[in-house]
């Protein structure tokens, strides 16, 4: 038995991306009997908490857990049967609510199991393992204690959350709780760490430094948010230096930590992409969308969940694109489809069933099982699209989102905010209540006063919605600048100064739109594009850890440098041979391998208080555009309604729930 960090790192192999790694670390290095100990014949039971149980059904099926000789998955936490017969393998977090189930498992006479292999989620505590050695009845049972260092949950193949779903309110509220905030910052530090051992990356850790005041204005805790979480992050990466075998011991990547305050206005605009419609139009659970479809028995519709995710791919060719080109797209799908496939032109066509040829019979027997799944998919989305479309139509989103770009960009103004809101009046309650909080955020001095007061009067928002909207200048105010005609002149005009308007972005050079309410794009798109020229200021965006002069040079050009000694992009566990790979032939995780070629250094970029979808499509199109895989994490990810109810609730007294927060 050994108590170490698991895994080791090698060099060479395909390039494998984050949620790649993810898997394939659970997989095999986990559950495979030559991985991790355990005897290979045998069926076994593998035992979880609640959140470990999030992670490993972020990233496997358990069609694929099965293959790997488990039999039964079990919770902790429930009252379990004995299986005396049989090997265990527990993945937990290292909580001693946790450890103390585990060794209550494993002691007396009749324990639950044969013998335990017991993988924890992060670091474990030298108490912990205190607790554990002193057991001798369960040490006898125990085949391995191990370290997996892998706590965090993938969104997407270049997304994850820390599952810290509290984190905005524990540390912007108005109530500041400094012990609250420190202990949900720790935990988030702790587990974006275990993302960097899991890839065994080190980074050059970047992060928003608190903005420059004057002497006579203290700084506040919300300043220093990116600070203390970065210097968290360090602290964690040193000891993992230290402990972990093979772990990088020079910089490999870079990491930029910001929180929500950088960017106030991407959770509430209308994003106009169809995965981030999706989310803000339907009633969705995360990635699972409910639909009626015909019943087999022909009565009333039976409702259906889907998952919207990497294994659909359509989903993952239309996510990242402007509504109006995924509808495009659908349509032109569907009418090659049925114009190709045999099965679609004879149900199409008008001959009945007992006109068929039995050549066209045979023909639709052989099409019909491809028919039928292929045409299940088209149709779920074609649905989709339309119900968005219907959606936009309803509720007046063309003429609000087209003012929303105005606003941001500086083209519109107050004025053309309250004649909007006189003569529209279908608009919705929560769509206004967005509108008044991106007017608050660009102009903040204006709703501190009799101003703010009478727009919000003219929107009719409620209690709670000017609670949202005032609760604002806890993120602090929106970077912006001066909007100037261009009249071409050499020397400004003194009328000139009279038609400036505050913009929150400027265009972006050389970037062009097809579609109309596509100008908008997430402040992070800015900063990463210039972390990989090495161009943020150093003043603002202070490093942890200075990197070499080689470094920016050396990630550039991914094709003419080779990648950093140290930079463990295939770990042993990860290469797999093409006959072994655990990929179904279909599977679009699978053939994603294919795209991820060796590329430049990683980038991750992580916001505390939550991420919005356009945040993670900016992620998808930097890898392709910078040719460096850009992975986003967050403590979560945030819908425009989240987003709402989390500001109103920035001032409320009762305490929050810190369930998700393990100390």
């Amino acid at each position: 038995m050994s108590f170490s960090d698991s895994g080791s790192s090698s060099y060479g192999g395909d390039y494998k991306n984050f949620r790649q790694i993810t898997r394939e670390r659970l997989l095999y290095e986990m559950l495979r009997p030559e991985k991790n100990g355990s005897s290979k014949s045998g069926w076994k039971v593998l035992v979880m908490d609640k959140f470990t149980v999030k992670i490993m059904s972020s990233v496997c099926k358990m069609s694929e857990i099965t293959q790997e000789g488990i039999s039964l998955v079990e919770v902790i936490t429930k009252h379990r049967q004995p299986m005396t017969a049989m090997e265990a393998i527990y993945f937990i977090q290292p909580t001693e609510s946790n450890v103390n189930a585990f060794l209550s498992d494993m002691t007396g006479k009749s324990p639950l199991y044969k013998k335990a292999f017991v993988f924890f989620s992060s670091p474990v505590s030298r108490s912990l393992v205190t607790l554990i050695r002193k057991d001798m009845r369960a040490m006898k049972r125990i085949g391995a204690l191990k370290e997996m260092n892998l706590e965090y949950i993938t969104m997407d193949c270049q997304g994850y959350i820390t599952n810290n779903e509290n984190a905005l309110e524990e540390l912007f509220s108005d109530k500041e709780n400094h012990q609250r905030a420190d202990a949900c910052l720790n935990v988030v530090a702790k587990r974006i760490a275990t993302v960097l051992a899991s890839l065994r990356e080190y980074p050059i850790v970047r992060y928003r430094g608190a903005k420059a005041l004057d002497a006579t204005t203290m700084t506040t805790y919300r300043d220093l948010i990116p600070t203390k979480l970065a210097a968290s992050v360090w602290n964690c990466l040193a000891r993992y230096k230290q402990t972990i075998e093979e772990f990088p011991q020079t910089e490999t990547c870079e990491l930029l930590i910001l929180d929500r305050s950088i960017d106030q206005i991407a959770p509430l605009i209308h994003e106009w992409t169809y995965d981030a419609m999706c989310h803000d139009l339907l009633n969705m659970e995360g990635n699972k969308y409910t639909h009626e479809v015909p019943s087999k028995a022909g009565d009333n519709p039976e409702k259906k969940e889907v998952l919207l995710d990497e294994e659909d791919p359509i989903w993952v060719e239309l996510r990242d694109v402007h509504i109006a080109d995924a509808s495009e797209r659908l349509h032109e799908k569907m009418t090659n489809f049925v114009s190709k496939n045999k099965a679609a032109q004879l149900k199409h066509s008008s001959k009945d069933f007992g006109d068929l040829s039995s050549k066209d019979l045979q023909k639709m027997v052989h099409a019909l099982p491809q028919y039928s799944e292929q045409i299940d998919k088209l149709s779920l989305h074609v649905e989709i699209a339309r119900t968005i479309n219907r959606t936009i139509m309803e509720k007046g989103l063309r003429e609000l989102g087209q003012l929303e770009q105005d606003l941001v960009f500086g083209d519109a103004g107050r004025k053309d905010v309250i004649k909007f809101l006189s003569i529209n009046h279908t608009i919705s309650q929560e769509s206004k209540l967005r509108l008044m909080m991106i007017v608050a955020a660009i102009y903040p001095k204006k709703f501190e006063g009799e101003k703010g007061r009478k727009m919000m009067e003219l929107a009719k928002l409620s209690g709670d919605d000017v609670v949202a909207v005032n609760n604002l200048k806890f993120l602090g105010p929106v970077p912006t600048e001066s909007k100037k005609s261009t009249t071409g002149s050499s020397f400004p005009l003194k009328f000139d100064v009279l038609k400036k308007k505050r913009a929150a972005r400027r265009d972006r050079v050389g970037e062009t739109q097809t579609w109309q309410l596509s100008r908008f794009y997430p402040i992070i798109e800015e900063l990463v594009e210039k972390l990989n020229k090495d161009h943020l200021p150093k003043q603002e965006y202070p490093c942890m850890n200075e990197p070499k002069p080689t470094f920016y040079s050396g990630s550039q050009s991914p094709s003419a440098s080779p990648v950093l000694p140290h930079s463990r992009r295939t770990p042993t566990w990860a290469r797999r041979h093409l006959s072994d790979d655990g990929y179904f032939s279909d599977s679009v995780l699978g053939r994603a391998s294919s795209g991820f070629k060796r590329k430049g250094q990683r980038i991750f970029v992580f916001i505390v208080g939550g991420a919005t979808r356009s945040e993670l499509r900016v992620c998808h199109k930097l890898t392709e555009k910078l040719d460096r895989e850009v992975i986003l994490g967050s403590s979560s990810f945030i819908d425009p309604q989240t987003f709402l109810t989390k500001m109103k609730r920035l001032n409320e007294e009762e305490e929050i729930s810190l369930d998700d927060i393990d100390i």
